[in-house]
């Protein structure tokens, strides 16, 4: 029996013989069951006449959508299109199935395959990302989330590093939706974008009057708002050595003193911090202090750069997701996508979405197209084997130096791998093994996974 995910536009209705076969099964006695009725039908007359009783459904279905930018197809087991309503504007571009995973796609017969497009289900709203969100598939992402949640309610104090634009502030405010401060404030001080002179009362506050332009309440600082709660210091590395010495004996004494003012203030404080500095260089230049260095890393998390992630399509997949509005579906050209996923992306997750998000202003019919990226991304190299961005071509000493059956094996992986198209859950379910095991056989063939690794 067809399956059916949606409908592409023929307007037409049931053939003669078909609505002939319909009149003559509404007439038949309704205590048989609906599977009895059809028993008497050849096989090729049965699907037809049952697809001829679900375009009038269909149809009321797509009157309903309408104007949505939503397309309904009709397709059978096999993936042929049997029946399809859209949109004009999207009659050319879409005769694909929604997408429940970002490899699913469907390309029309006969048709050019750079006019393949994949779909994308949009979200309802700004979703809050979790930390299974940000984690995807990627194996230091996963290492970095259960790390989180054993620590989650501990008061161990969190260094976050990673390249700017990663994602270090989403995945500290995921930390703080797991833990049982989440009911609390979460406030994020960028200590690379508060000019130096105003950065201490923005970190303290201060009593009125404390001094020239002061509101004349005062102000509550960022950690007396955070107590209870989080304080997230991005870019710690960034804020001056004076301030270190003041924010080092808060987090000592739990307490703060605003400006202005000779009453101590008593917190609560957890403190998260981030920076794409090397914080050990700054220690030896002088430029930080190693004692507050030792007081915020309690445990290191490094976030990886978007080029270095295995599941950089799932990510993909997501930022288009997340910009859509009201829960309306993205779509891009598989060409679109491959110089997506070829690109080295400098400044990684803040840079894709800002992409992403052009894109999906000045595409036409809902449709991201190569055209629509920018030169450096239309221009950038594709990786050796394709959309999963694995380099073939690269030798490694283990590959040089195995044996003939070590070849054969890593041959295998990397053709399943690049059928797969870099989704290590659907590699290790077709090889029949965990995704550990399927991580160490990778790690030992030297296979890189991703562009720089």
């Amino acid at each position: 029996m067809a399956d059916a995910t949606g409908i592409r536009g023929s307007e037409g209705h049931p053939a003669s013989e078909h609505g002939r076969a319909v009149r003559e099964l509404s007439r038949e006695a309704g205590a048989q069951t609906s599977e009895g009725r059809f028993e008497p039908l050849p096989d090729a007359e049965r699907h037809s006449t049952l697809i001829a009783i679900a375009v009038p459904e269909l149809d009321r279905v797509y009157e309903k959508l309408k104007g949505s930018g939503y397309a309904l197809l009709l397709m059978d087991a096999s993936g042929l299109v049997l029946y399809e309503k859209s949109e004009p504007l999207l009659k050319e571009a879409l005769r694909v199935c929604p997408l429940s995973t970002p490899s699913t796609r469907a390309t029309p017969k006969d048709a050019d395959t750079s006019l393949e497009v994949v779909q994308v289900a949009g979200m309802c709203g700004h979703e809050t990302l979790t930390l299974e969100d940000i984690a995807g598939e990627d194996p230091q992402m996963l290492r970095n989330t259960r790390s989180a949640y054993r620590i989650a309610d501990s008061n161990v104090s969190v260094l976050i590093q990673g390249p700017t634009g990663s994602g270090k502030e989403a995945f500290a405010h995921a930390m703080h939706l797991v833990s049982g401060r989440a009911s609390r404030p979460f406030v994020a001080v960028n200590c690379a974008a508060i000019p130096e002179t105003l950065i201490e009362s923005e970190l303290f506050g201060y009593k009125a009057g404390a001094f020239t332009g002061a509101r004349k309440d005062g102000m509550r600082g960022k950690i007396l708002q955070s107590s209870g709660g989080t304080l997230f210091l991005d870019e710690i590395g960034d804020m001056p050595l004076m301030l270190q010495t003041r924010l080092l004996r808060v987090l000592e004494e739990q307490e703060i003193v605003p400006l202005g003012s000779e009453n101590a203030i008593k917190v609560n404080l957890h403190v998260l911090a981030a920076s794409h500095r090397n914080l050990r260089e700054m220690i030896a230049r002088g430029t930080f202090r190693d004692d507050l260095y030792y007081r915020l890393n309690g445990i290191t998390l490094e976030l990886p750069a978007l080029r270095d992630r295995v599941d950089k399509e799932r990510v993909i997949h997501h930022a288009l997701a997340a910009e859509t509005g009201n829960g309306r579906p993205a779509a891009i050209e598989r060409d679109a996508l491959q110089r997506l996923l070829a690109y080295p992306w400098p400044g990684n997750i803040r840079e894709l979405r800002n992409v992403i998000r052009t894109a999906l202003a000045i595409c036409e019919g809902g449709v991201v197209r190569r055209i629509d990226l920018p030169r450096e991304i239309r221009e950038a190299e594709a990786y050796t084997s394709g959309a999963c961005g694995i380099r073939t071509s690269s030798a490694s000493g283990a590959a040089e130096s195995a044996n003939p059956l070590q070849l054969a094996e890593r041959a295998a992986l990397l053709s399943v791998i690049e059928e797969c198209h870099g989704n290590m859950t659907r590699v290790a379910m077709q090889l029949g093994m965990s995704r550990n095991t399927l991580y160490r056989r990778i790690k030992r063939h030297g296979i890189p996974l991703a562009h720089g690794v």
